[in-house]
């Protein structure tokens, strides 16, 4: 069942493949198309729990109390974390060579640099350098996709050291 549908997913993404052939590798184009599916996800779902299942108030505990914003990061996070890592995992870098247990820990290694990677460009750009927020969370994240694919390619799942370089 999970080959199948692993199978389906790879058929979808390839489908739409050959106009970027000549630009990029099929794995960094399914590396963007994951990426950006579930980038998508992941804004639905914050605006779904801030506006709607919060509608733009505190979350109160006994413990904590959070900005409606970083429940609403908690909530999505819980969702696309796990959907990120499957994708990476099956779909993106399949031919990996590092043991399944210790690709998550490293998965989450990757994504909680990229966590603070957000967080201290857009401090940087917005506050110290005084750019718009709209370009600073672009440029931001172009540096946090980029940080994330090489991660992701040569820490979480990379290939046997025999392998070549896409690129090369």
């Amino acid at each position: 069942m999970l080959g199948r549908f692993i199978v389906l997913i790879h058929g979808v993404i390839d489908w739409f493949y050959p106009p970027f052939r000549k630009v990029m590798p099929v794995q960094t184009f399914r590396y963007a198309a994951c990426g950006g599916g579930n980038t998508l996800l992941d804004i639905c779902l914050f605006m779904f729990a801030h506006d709607f299942l919060l509608e733009g108030e505190m979350f109160r505990t006994s413990y904590v109390t959070l900005t409606a914003h970083i429940a609403a990061f908690l909530f999505s996070f819980i969702f696309t974390f796990p959907i990120g890592f499957f994708l990476s995992r099956y779909v993106v870098f399949e031919e990996s060579s590092v043991r399944k247990r210790e690709q998550l820990p490293k998965y989450l290694a990757v994504v909680m640099g990229a966590i603070l990677m957000n967080y201290f460009c857009l401090k940087v750009f917005i506050e110290t350098m005084k750019i718009q927020p709209l370009a600073s969370k672009i440029l931001t994240t172009v540096f946090v996709v980029a940080f994330s694919y090489y991660s992701q390619k040569y820490f979480t799942f990379k290939s046997k050291p025999d392998d070549t370089d896409e690129f090369s």
